[in-house]
């Protein structure tokens, strides 16, 4: 609700300044984003996240990327700088380029505080927070909010990056393709009932699992997801690397003949000295 209306007032504060939000980010944020938050919420992944460990893990896996991916296609961002003017838009562009956002902005993040938070359902605290409904509501609020702090920085912030570091973010991004899978195998693979959770006495429907093949079924969809997740990231790497490439290239064809013989020359010079020691 407060999203809504916080994205509402900027719509609003802009239409009084005599400028218009386009309907298209705004139908993203409204229908994709939200709408996507209140069928996780308020459906079956919602109703049964403190009796099912599947639907637990599957609502916060898809809390933590599918919402927050999607309310970023209402470009939350740009909104917020075209509602501000003056020393409002002044703290919030400083916010915006502070070093955490600059961390975030790391496409390497993402996939390794996923990992971090996935192998939270490999241990007691899982179950601990399942029973909670008090955890329930908080991680229902706190999830999409961190993910979201996670997602904006690689789709509306622009920050710099040389060609080596982005072949970096490319290789240690390959590398969490395969480690995003291990809390999900270890929860379809495992025998014991890791979360350690009490098993629900109350009268169930007959389609309830058992705990284990319950537990199975929350590390099938918890790797599936994981996997998804990663390709967004992979697809904005390549992206980014591509719009480095091509303003690399325009740099190098904006410059004169003897610019270019003179970089050439102190390229040559670097490396002779290279090979030299």
């Amino acid at each position: 609700m407060l999203a809504a209306l916080g994205y509402a007032a900027g719509m609003l504060a802009i239409r009084r300044r005599g400028g218009h939000w386009p309907l298209r980010p705004a139908l993203g944020f409204f229908v994709l984003g939200l709408g996507s938050y209140a069928v996780i919420e308020f459906g079956f992944l919602g109703v049964y996240s403190e009796e099912l460990r599947f639907a637990f893990t599957t609502r916060i896996a898809l809390l933590l990327f599918a919402v927050p991916g999607l309310l970023a296609t209402g470009k939350p961002v740009g909104l917020l700088r075209a509602a501000l003017s003056g020393r409002a838009l002044a703290v919030v562009n400083r916010i915006l380029a502070s070093k955490v956002f600059g961390v975030m902005g790391n496409a390497v993040f993402g996939p390794v505080f996923a990992l971090a938070a996935f192998s939270v359902f490999l241990t007691p605290l899982s179950g601990v927070l399942r029973a909670s409904p008090v955890a329930q509501d908080a991680l229902g609020v706190l999830v999409p909010v961190v993910g979201l702090i996670m997602v904006l920085p690689l789709t509306e912030l622009v920050v710099a990056r040389t060609g080596l570091f982005i072949a970096a973010e490319f290789l240690l991004a390959f590398v969490e393709l395969v480690l995003d899978a291990v809390p999900g195998i270890v929860l379809r693979l495992n025998d014991a009932i890791l979360d350690h959770a009490a098993p629900v006495t109350a009268a169930v429907p007959w389609w309830f699992p058992s705990p284990i093949r319950d537990q199975q079924l929350s590390g099938d969809l918890l790797w599936f997801i994981a996997e998804i997740a990663d390709i967004p990231i992979l697809i904005l790497l390549f992206i980014r690397w591509s719009k480095h490439d091509r303003g690399e290239s325009k740099k190098v064809d904006e410059l004169s003949d003897e610019e270019l013989e003179a970089l050439t020359q102190a390229h040559l010079r670097a490396g002779g000295r290279h090979d030299g020691s």
